[in-house]
């Protein structure tokens, strides 16, 4: 399989890279982004792009993976967020159907829905929706809860919100199974075996099903 992946750089796309590195039956992977990431590998290739113009982007992926996220306050608005959150991963849904791949992955949220009174989860909402319209044969929607890992930036909030879900973890099980908090590397390690699957269809990914 040759891959396109963006947010090679984040919590979860740094874990999805190297095991799209190790895996056999990954031939070619492209990272793309905004800069470059200090790995080297011979089945890795790295472009800098735009993310709001991927029409000059030559490759012809089998799958791709988005990775992509942010918050309001390092975005500097809900403006920004919104590009950043809704825009961009629907700009890479529309180059995988254009492009021919058979399957578009992307990382959304719990509680994602486009009617919520959460501008978050609306936003999350939003892109989900879109996403799913594209003309791609198989569509996977992860929706983790808490992610679980060490960041590059800081996110205090975050981070107390990390050590408060790891305390009541023992309690998150049954109904609250898709509450718990999930370790970045599982989630990562879930969709690329989704990814190698090969199943037609639109599937949503909730954070209990990837632990």
């Amino acid at each position: 399989m040759n891959v396109l992946l963006a947010g090679a750089s984040g919590l979860t796309g740094q874990y999805l890279l190297s095991n799209l590195l190790q895996n056999t039956q990954i031939a070619h992977v492209l990272s793309i982004g905004r800069k470059t990431i200090n790995i080297q590998h011979p089945k890795l290739e790295q472009q800098l792009v735009s993310f709001d113009n991927l029409k000059e982007l030559s490759y012809q992926p089998n799958v791709v993976f988005c990775c992509l996220g942010t918050t309001i306050k390092k975005a500097g608005s809900k403006a920004a967020f919104r590009k950043i959150d809704e825009q961009y991963p629907l700009n890479l849904a529309n180059f995988a159907a254009a492009t021919g791949a058979f399957s578009f992955h992307v990382i959304s949220s719990m509680g994602a829905n486009s009617n919520s009174h959460i501008f978050y989860n609306r936003v999350k909402g939003s892109m989900e929706k879109q996403v799913l319209k594209a003309n791609i044969a198989a569509i996977h929607i992860y929706r983790p809860s808490l992610l679980l890992g060490t960041r590059v930036e800081k996110r205090n909030i975050e981070k107390f919100s990390q050590t408060l879900f790891t305390l009541f973890d023992f309690a998150m099980r049954g109904p609250l199974q898709h509450v718990r908090a999930i370790k970045a590397e599982k989630v990562a390690a879930y969709m690329l075996r989704m990814a190698l699957d090969l199943q037609e269809g639109k599937f949503i990914h909730l954070s209990g099903n990837m632990q």
